[in-house]
Order: C-alpha cells, then structure tokens, then sequence
C-alpha cells in the first residue's frame, strides 16, 4: 500500500475524496499527512475528524521556499512517505521536494491543460467563452502546470453556466477521477517492482 501525503491550501474537496476512496476500497494507498500552507483551512479539520498527522505553516514565518520545503521533507522523510499528491495547494513546487520526489508528484488541475494554467483556470475558461474545459491529472516539474498530462477528461461549458455550477461540474469529475488515477499509478509502480 503506497504510503502518500496529500498537499492542500483550502476546503479540501479533493482531499475528501482521496480519503473517501480509501475508505472504499477503490484506492490503495494510505494518507501520512496533510501538508496545508493556510492554517486554520477546512482540510486540516477534515485531517484532524480522520485522525491524519498534519503539517500546517505560513509561508511568511520562512526566509525563503527552500527553507519552508526543508521543514516540509524531514516531516515527509520522517512519515516514510513514498508519493505527493497536490489537491488544491496553491504553491509552486520548489527544488528542495521535487529533487527528493521527482516522478513521486502529481496534481490535479481544473481545465485542460496547456489551457489555462495557474491560478482561477475556471474563471479564465468563463472568460474565454471556451464550449469545453475539463480536469488534468499530471505530473508536476518545475513549472506552472506543465508537467507530463497523465489523464484528462472534458467538461462541457453551457453558455449560462456560472462559476459556481461549473466549478460544481469541475469537482464532480475531479472527485472521481483524480482517486481512480492515483490508483492505475499506484498500481503500474508496484508492478513494475
């Protein structure tokens, strides 16, 4: 059972369905932490109600991301984690995790991706009057959203959807997606041990 921490910035929707899977049986994998850069988030109370070890900091109390992400990995290292997955945390990976990590980082995105990277990716898609967005499962590098893609699936746009039933439609897809992907992942990198 591969052994992950789930990184998350806010409600921790996605989080929810990543423990919800588990619990299911439909994804192997057990949750070590919770690393939240807000504290006071709704995901650390959802942590605390399903009894996960948390990590919860304010990037501003650090010199800089390499000292914040140290923090970050001897917590990591001292879990055993083996695998990271981004549900809704809104910083970028730095050198620090992704060097001791790399290939063991995955995020999801709402849209399709090269579309709309960053941040607000459904208001963008609203913005651009686009008939189709959708969700991106990928791995994560350096950059703003554009590592590997490892799956996607589409969401159509109705010209009288609002940013809150599209984020809605955006969730319903995400919240079983992105369990049933870390899944096939899981699965592939055990079989191949």
């Amino acid at each position: 059972m591969k052994k992950i921490a789930v990184f998350a910035s806010g409600s921790g929707t996605n989080f929810q369905a990543i423990i919800d899977a588990i619990k299911e049986g439909a994804l192997e994998a057990h949750i070590g932490l919770l690393i939240c850069d807000r504290k006071g988030a709704q995901c650390l109370k959802r942590a605390e109600l399903e009894g996960i070890p948390t990590f919860a900091f304010s990037a501003k109390d650090y010199a800089d991301k390499a000292s914040y992400e140290q923090d970050i990995l001897q917590k990591l290292q001292e879990q055993n984690i083996e695998f990271i997955v981004l549900a809704g945390y809104m910083r970028l990976i730095g050198h620090t995790l992704l060097s001791a990590f790399r290939g063991h980082i995955v995020n999801i995105h709402p849209s399709l991706l090269p579309a709309f990277p960053g941040k607000d990716a459904i208001g963008q898609a609203l913005a651009a009057k686009v008939p189709t967005t959708g969700v991106t499962v990928h791995f994560v590098d350096e950059g703003m959203d554009t590592g590997p893609i490892i799956e996607q699936k589409a969401v159509t746009v109705n010209e009288n959807d609002t940013k809150e039933n599209l984020e809605e439609k955006i969730h319903a897809v995400e919240h079983k997606l992105y369990p049933a992907v870390l899944q096939r992942l899981f699965q592939k990198e055990n079989a191949s041990v």
